[in-house]
């Protein structure tokens, strides 16, 4: 196992320590979202996007990452380009095998297929799981000393230990709940919280020297008044991922957003329509981008996954919203082969 850092314990086996909660003195209670959130507090934290919600004179105490710089002047919308310049820092962004990874979302279908695929190209991973969580220490046993599982609930900035970024180069988020009310909301894990709350919060953690930030969100982010995302969005899946894109494009991270279709193959982990149906992709393989929101094809996990390791090395997709889907015929096959793919992408 990767030594833990400071601040923060690996739970290797059932019988060591979780991880320390950072606290201060003085700081009020992170944001409990839309009410669903368990009552932990009573105003909304500065964990919120400016604008979108009334901050209480009680919140200017929440705690923070104290060793990061104020974001203060980045939360103020999508008032900033879409896309930072391929050649504006596309070099630093690269991320080369060997350097440590965060995955956070590592227990859900793409998290686990992201994590694996990670290790088996080299990198080092710390795999990010809900607090009290049981299946992570069996999901990764035998990994190897290439892995490290941490404990942090990112919807409460107090939970984020302080350790949480050392030694980082990269960071994926792969964190999401179902679009509709299903058994996966129950503790406050709805749209709102997990969408926009934990993977804000988990931005605003980062540090700016950080190598690359990919966000996975989802098609039809910028559709939601057409058929059929006016549907998937009813209860604000798709506002709430589009929300937490903003957050990230006005960051000032070097970042990397994929937006798939509907997800097939396994892992299935979700209580929803696919997993009932046990969606596969058969024989399409083939990739199909486009750099916006346009694409209304499925997606396999392992294509997506496959993505997010291999953008980790090519510099055309750094700064880019990444729309994808799934086609008849066969998948690259190298990296070269994944390279020319993005390389290509057009709007």
């Amino acid at each position: 196992m990767v030594p833990a850092p400071r601040g923060m314990a690996c739970f290797a086996s059932p019988t060591q320590a979780q991880l320390a909660p950072r606290t201060r003195a003085s700081a009020a209670p992170a944001l409990a979202a839309a009410a669903r959130l368990p009552p932990r507090a009573a105003c909304h934290s500065r964990s919120y996007h400016q604008g979108v919600r009334a901050v209480s004179p009680a919140c200017d105490t929440v705690p923070r990452l104290s060793r990061l710089p104020s974001r203060r002047s980045r939360r103020s919308g999508p008032t900033v380009p879409s896309a930072i310049p391929a050649a504006a820092g596309a070099t630093d962004a690269l991320v080369a095998p060997g350097s440590l990874v965060l995955v956070a979302g590592a227990t859900g279908g793409v998290g686990q297929l992201v994590t694996a695929k990670l290790l088996k190209a080299g990198y080092r991973v710390r795999a990010l799981a809900r607090n009290g969580s049981t299946s992570a220490p069996a999901m990764f046993a035998g990994a190897g000393d290439g892995l490290q599982v941490v404990e942090a609930d990112l919807r409460y900035t107090e939970q984020i230990p302080a350790g949480l970024m050392e030694g980082v180069d990269a960071v994926v988020c792969c964190t999401g709940t179902t679009a509709f009310p299903s058994k996966r909301w129950d503790g406050g894990n709805g749209p709102e919280a997990t969408d926009f709350v934990a993977a804000g919060n988990l931005i605003r953690a980062a540090p700016q020297d950080l190598r690359r930030f990919v966000h996975v969100t989802s098609a039809g982010v910028e559709r939601t008044g057409q058929l059929p995302w006016v549907i998937l969005n009813l209860f604000g899946v798709l506002k709430y991922k589009r929300m937490s894109e903003e957050v990230l494009e006005a960051s000032g991270l070097r970042y990397t957003i994929f937006r798939p279709g509907r997800l097939t193959d396994g892992p299935y982990t979700s209580f929803d329509l696919n997993t009932l149906l046990q969606a596969t992709s058969g024989s399409r393989r083939a990739l199909t981008l486009a750099l916006t929101d346009r694409l209304a094809l499925e997606t396999s996990r392992v294509s997506l996954a496959d993505a997010i390791v291999q953008s980790l090395v090519v510099p055309s997709t750094v700064g880019r919203k990444i729309s994808m889907g799934i086609v008849e015929g066969d998948g690259p096959s190298d990296a070269d082969a994944w390279k020319a793919l993005f390389d290509s992408a057009v709007v």
